[in-house]
C-alpha cells in the first residue's frame, strides 16, 4: 500500500500547484499583456467611456447600425441564450417579430436578404459583432436619415471589417460600436 500511497499523494500536490497556482498565474499574466490590462477593451470617444468592443450594447436608433439581438437584454452580468430551440413557438414569435420589426425600419430590403445574425441572438447574448451582409442591408436607411452617400457608408464598412485570423479562422465581421462611432464621425 505505501507503494501506491506515497507516489499519488505527491502525484496529487503537484498537480494541485500546477492546476491552482501556476495556471491561474499564467492565463492572469497572458491577460495584463492584452489590450485592456484583461479588462476588455475599453472605447473612449472624447475622453468618455461609451463602451466596451467586446460586449454588445444596444442601438435601435434609425441613424445607427442595429446590433445583434440579445436574449438578455445587453446585461453582461446575465449572459447567457434564450435557450429555446428552432422549433419552439415562442422563440419562432420572437424572430417574427425582430425581421418584421426590421422590414418596417428598412423598406427596400426583403425577408430573403436578412442574414441570420439581425435576428437572432448569440449563445452568450451579447455579442458585439455582426456580419457585414448584416451591415450592408441597413446602409439605405442610414443613408437617408443622415443624409449621406450611400457609398461613403459602404466604405466605413470596408474599412471597418475585422478579416478572419490568417484569412481561414472564423467570418470576416464588424465590431457594431466602432462602426457606430466611426459613423458619427464620417462628415
Amino acid at each position: 500500500m505505501k507503494t501506491y500511497l506515497l507516489p499519488s499523494l505527491k502525484l496529487t500536490i503537484v498537480f494541485i500547484i500546477i492546476c491552482s497556482v501556476i495556471y491561474p498565474l499564467l492565463i492572469a499574466g497572458i491577460a495584463k499583456a492584452s489590450p485592456g490590462g484583461g479588462k476588455g477593451e475599453i472605447i473612449e470617444v472624447n475622453g468618455k467611456v461609451v463602451g466596451y468592443a467586446n460586449i454588445g450594447q444596444k442601438f435601435t436608433d434609425d441613424k445607427y447600425f442595429w446590433s445583434r439581438p440579445s436574449a438578455v437584454d445587453y446585461n453582461a452580468a446575465g449572459s447567457c441564450g434564450s435557450n429555446k430551440g428552432p422549433s419552439n413557438p415562442d422563440y419562432l414569435a420572437s424572430v417574427q417579430s425582430r425581421i418584421d420589426t426590421l422590414l418596417a425600419h428598412n423598406p427596400g430590403v426583403s425577408q430573403s436578404q436578412i442574414p441570420a445574425d439581425l435576428v437572432t441572438a448569440s449563445g452568450s447574448g451579447l455579442d458585439p459583432n455582426f456580419s457585414v451582409q448584416a451591415a450592408k442591408i441597413q446602409v439605405p436607411r442610414i443613408a437617408k436619415i443622415r443624409n449621406i452617400s450611400e457609398n461613403k457608408i459602404y466604405e466605413l464598412i470596408n474599412q471597418s471589417t475585422e478579416h478572419p485570423l490568417i484569412g481561414m479562422f472564423g467570418p470576416e465581421k464588424i465590431n457594431v460600436l466602432k462602426l457606430n462611432i466611426a459613423l458619427n464621425n464620417l462628415k
